[in-house]
């Protein structure tokens, strides 16, 4: 017997204003620029879903996690991506005389200004997140010899602590994760200075979640499998829910989402609206 499943989206999901920023530089570029291929340096966002209609409309990937840089742009634009480039970088682009469309975070920009500031006061900057996310690879480049943490163990970890030292988080950490390590570093460091710079699209879809969580059988959070903020919100999915799967597709959704009365979804900042609307219209064809 057939049932009706019902489908509750998050309150807030999907796209957040850096990544969307970043997506509409990119199809200006490209409607701006004649020449093809329009560049992106690294990938625009972390979901396969918008790289590939981009790579469809002439986009091509360049730098550490792309192709390497042609040695003359014929003119052609650069995207700079929302995480940000470190400055050596830039400074590669401009020396081949590209044009630079920089799209990096307005939030990104503020933590990689943050953090060569303090470096030049003589401060060890300290960044909290993940090793080789491309935001914190950026606002590293401005602080040469700082320190990442991945998580309060490794700020426990750590052989010696600095006598002064400035603590900026990656925009998408979780909050708590973030709490833990200032809490290890705050009682090892005596003089500190704690930045909270998590973009408060983070928080606000992970309370979306935790709201969502109470009304429905099942999660379903949709995103790329190399966004970080898309796997954190499903680490807390998998907390407050018995039932929750990660997808990037609509194609990847369980057979056992269909036997439900009542299934969530939610999606990481990269994801974009149509991928939302093509997982709750297969959602619908119960």
């Amino acid at each position: 017997m057939n049932h009706t499943l019902r489908i509750i989206r998050a309150d807030i999901l999907g796209y957040c204003m850096g990544v969307r920023r970043a997506v509409e530089a990119a199809e200006q570029a490209l409607l701006d620029n004649p020449v093809r291929p329009v560049y992106t340096y690294g990938p625009l966002i972390h979901n396969p879903s918008a790289l590939d209609r981009l790579s469809r409309a002439g986009v091509v990937i360049i730098g550490s996690d792309g192709a390497p840089l042609p040695e003359d742009f014929h003119g052609a634009s650069v995207v700079i991506r929302a995480h940000g480039i470190p400055p050596a970088e830039r400074l590669e682009l401009e020396r081949r005389h590209a044009h630079i469309v920089d799209a990096t975070c307005p939030r990104v920009l503020s933590s990689q200004k943050r953090a060569r500031d303090w470096h030049e006061k003589g401060y060890t900057v300290i960044l909290a997140g993940d090793l080789d996310h491309g935001e914190i690879t950026g606002i590293a480049g401005y602080a040469p010899g700082c320190i990442v943490l991945e998580s309060s163990e490794a700020a426990e970890r750590l052989e010696r602590y600095p006598e002064k030292a400035v603590l900026i988080s990656q925009t998408t950490i979780k909050q708590s994760e973030y709490d833990a390590i200032a809490e290890v570093l705050s009682r090892r460091i005596p003089e500190l200075a704690v930045f909270n710079t998590i973009c408060p699209a983070t928080l606000e879809r992970q309370n979306a979640l935790e709201a969502l969580a109470g009304q429905v059988d099942g999660i379903i959070v949709i995103g790329g499998r190399n966004s970080a903020n898309t796997q954190r919100l499903f680490n807390t999915a998998k907390t407050l829910c018995a039932k929750a799967w990660h997808i990037e597709r609509p194609e990847e959704i369980p057979e056992e989402a269909f036997a439900l009365e009542r299934v969530g979804i939610t999606a990481g900042a990269s994801t974009p609206d149509e991928v939302i609307d093509a997982v709750e219209q297969a959602l619908q064809k119960v």
